[in-house]
């Protein structure tokens, strides 16, 4: 038996409780500092030490004797996280700061996939406005303008005209809107393809990859307005076939793991991978992460047949265990229910029905055909006083089903939100309908 301590509190650590209390092995689970979904798990404890907090979380994972860490997001990843927590003696899945560079860098990241040849779009990196705005002049085409720190998803701005990339590392450089995160900008070529998100645990030299997602970023419908942390996602991949699937695993994963630990920087834990397909070059490397995304977490996880721990325990320990999880043959989606104004500053405090499914609905984790929808909680608080959960964040809640293929996934859980008694919804929520209807052409 093991007692697992999970670090965060988003839809994703909600699905990834989800998924870890179903394992036999779990004796007990806290997650710090979690939220009001992940609270009401069964044989979970939450404990109010924030995710940043890095001596706290150490002396909370000491004080509880965990089995093993599970650290969900990337900034404590990126401070540190995994190097203290392997300094204390205990088992932790997820990279050291310096793997994590491979997010928390993208300078790092583009300059790493350079020197080991895995594909990846033309590159500039710069620190002064004019001579971006030089290198954007010198290209054929648009320029695609990235915050070179974390800034959680929105430090993106794949740009149409010069002028747009021009304005883009204005406010990054000059006007310092993303602030130290957007002091470096790296300028790429943009493509022109699909993007799929692959996700893989690696144990610091082998790789195992997980099933296929795709995210949607834009806010609206069709892809349109500014990029979010991301409105929804579905898996499979239609374009992602078990050939397609090597490949990135020959091309891109192993040599960015193999480069990695040749730097003295071996990564285990999570490598998620945000690719496009390419029509003329195939599979390139869009960004890196260095965890499990969200929402991608939720639908991978309520298609995965196999016991997630010990997954993590063999990624953790440098030991996968042999083979490649199982992943059920049914598609699933994630609609991710957001608050008035997000992604600006979103409006809080607003009451929220969970309808007729309560925190969890659905089978059981392992299970196949048709289930849902599953409610992960992201942004929500108890309101004490009030008697009532309510809003607390952008993204919300994550809406999440099962079915035989994408068109019963999808139709179950639209079917679920809105403003009756039995459904799922609170005021000023604002979603993407078109979650998933690409996978279905």
């Amino acid at each position: 038996m093991a007692k697992i301590l999970l670090v965060g509190g988003g839809g994703r650590e909600h699905a990834l409780a989800w998924k870890l209390v179903a394992s036999p092995r779990c004796d007990a689970l806290l997650v710090a500092p979690g939220n009001p979904g992940i609270a009401a798990l069964p044989k979970v404890t939450v404990a109010a030490v924030k995710a940043e907090d890095t001596e706290g979380m150490v002396a909370l994972a000491r004080a509880a004797a965990v089995d093993l860490v599970v650290c969900g997001p990337e900034g404590p990843l990126a401070d540190g996280l995994g190097d203290a927590m392997r300094a204390a003696g205990l088992a932790f899945f997820g990279p050291s700061r310096a793997a994590a560079e491979i997010e928390g860098s993208k300078a790092f990241a583009k300059r790493l996939m350079a020197e080991a040849g895995i594909p990846s779009a033309a590159f500039g990196v710069f620190e002064a406005v004019g001579a971006a705005e030089r290198f954007i002049d010198a290209q054929p085409g648009p320029v695609v303008v990235k915050a070179d720190g974390l800034c959680a998803g929105k430090g993106v701005v794949v740009a149409d005209t010069k002028d747009e990339s021009k304005a883009a590392v204005r406010r990054m450089l000059a006007d310092r809107e993303l602030g130290a995160a957007g002091a470096r900008v790296v300028l790429e070529e943009r493509l022109y393809g699909r993007e799929v998100s692959m996700m893989a645990l690696c144990d610091g030299e082998g790789i195992a990859l997980l099933a296929s997602a795709e995210d949607h970023k834009a806010v609206f419908d069709g892809d349109r307005g500014p990029n979010t942390g991301g409105m929804g996602t579905y898996s499979p991949s239609p374009l992602v076939d078990a050939a397609g699937a090597r490949d990135m695993v020959d091309r891109i994963f192993r040599p960015t793991v193999a480069a990695l630990a040749a730097m003295g920087r071996p990564f285990r834990g999570l490598l998620y991978g945000g690719l496009i397909l390419t029509r003329d070059r195939g599979p390139m490397v869009i960004e890196w992460n260095c965890r499990f995304g969200d929402p991608e977490t939720q639908v991978v996880m309520v298609r995965m047949q196999d016991d997630l721990l010990p997954w993590l325990e063999g990624a953790a320990a440098g030991r996968l265990p042999p083979g490649e999880p199982r992943f059920s043959h049914d598609a699933a989606i994630c609609v991710v229910l957001a608050a008035a104004n997000y992604p600006g500053t979103p409006r809080t405090g607003d009451a929220i029905s969970l309808g007729a499914w309560g925190q969890a609905g659905g089978a059981s984790p392992a299970g196949g055909g048709a289930a849902g929808p599953w409610v992960f909680q992201a942004g929500t608080r108890r309101d004490a006083a009030a008697e009532r959960l309510v809003t607390a964040g952008g993204r919300v809640l994550g809406v999440t089903a099962r079915g035989g293929d994408l068109a019963a996934a999808r139709a179950i859980a639209y079917g679920a939100i809105g403003f009756g008694p039995e459904q799922i919804g609170f005021a000023g929520m604002h979603f993407r309908t078109d979650i998933g209807m690409r996978g279905e052409t």
